[in-house]
């Protein structure tokens, strides 16, 4: 049988753990650009899917505001206990977990830093540690080679600029290596309590459907968030929404006959796996 020809493309990618040179972790995977509105959104491309875009336009800033409040109240109340999933004591283990995090479940992410941080659990320690030794550490997180890189290189950062202690400023954090605003805001909310929006895929594709913004770009959409809601509520509100992606409302087939704000959401029950209307 003839083998199957790899193009150099693919080979770099390859060599990369799959992913791009240049991709800083933290950013979103999920940012559909040049696909169509509905698509986006996670609507049915079907009639009611230029209705909902339709009806939403025409919506008030004030109405808007109203909907994502309680759907914010609701979401909370549903998910009381909703939190960080990813295992940390530190600030510096919370950055690293969520670096890691990038396209890898929570689960597999505490697996691999039950015993990293056992070696290498400060930046001092993780700075020395060879790059390819961190390699075959966080191997089976995905697009090890660039997270490895990433960390090491993070690390050395927080040593060289910021005493070895991670900072607490957004402009601090941005500007180490492999941080971007999703895992900056996951680090000040989780470690400082300072209210964040955190746009991962899940409040992403969320925030979509619910049509809380027409933005794709995470930025734009974490601005948008915060626009409609109350500071206080802010982190309380992306954990819940994270907790109601993973069991409600899936990207493929997502359950709007148990979800709590399906009354509240535009696009509820307008996919394929919903032939009928609405109960």
């Amino acid at each position: 049988m003839a083998k199957k020809k790899t193009s150099a493309a693919t080979k770099k990618l390859s060599q990369n753990g799959g992913c791009h040179p240049q991709t800083k972790f933290g950013g979103d995977a999920a940012t559909a650009h040049g696909t169509p509105k509905q698509h986006r959104l996670g609507v049915a491309p079907d009639s009611r899917s230029s209705e909902i875009v339709s009806k939403t336009r025409k919506e008030s800033a004030e109405a808007r505001a109203r909907r994502a409040a309680e759907i914010a109240r609701r979401l909370i109340e549903a998910y009381p206990d909703a939190t960080i999933r990813l295992h940390y004591s530190t600030p510096f283990e919370l950055l690293v977990a969520t670096i890691l995090s990038a396209q890898c479940t929570d689960d597999m992410v505490n697996r691999v830093t039950a015993d990293l941080f056992k070696r290498a659990g400060t930046p001092e320690r993780l700075a020395r540690m060879p790059l390819a030794a961190i390699e075959k550490a966080v191997r089976s997180t995905g697009f090890f080679r660039n997270k490895a890189k990433a960390i090491k290189s993070m690390s050395r950062q927080l040593i060289e600029k910021h005493g070895g202690r991670v900072p607490e400023a957004m402009e601090d954090l941005v500007d180490l290596p492999g941080v971007a605003r999703k895992t900056a805001n996951v680090v000040r909310a989780g470690v400082f309590g300072r209210p964040a929006i955190i746009t991962d895929t899940h409040f992403i594709r969320l925030a979509q459907r619910m049509v809380l913004t027409e933005n794709v770009k995470p930025e734009k959409i974490e601005q948008d968030a915060m626009a409609l809601l109350p500071e206080a509520s802010w982190s309380a509100f992306s954990h819940a929404m994270l907790f109601h992606g993973r069991a409600i409302c899936q990207a493929k087939k997502p359950a709007c006959d148990r979800c709590v704000v399906s009354a509240l959401c535009p696009s509820a029950f307008h996919f394929p796996h919903f032939a009928k209307e609405p109960p």
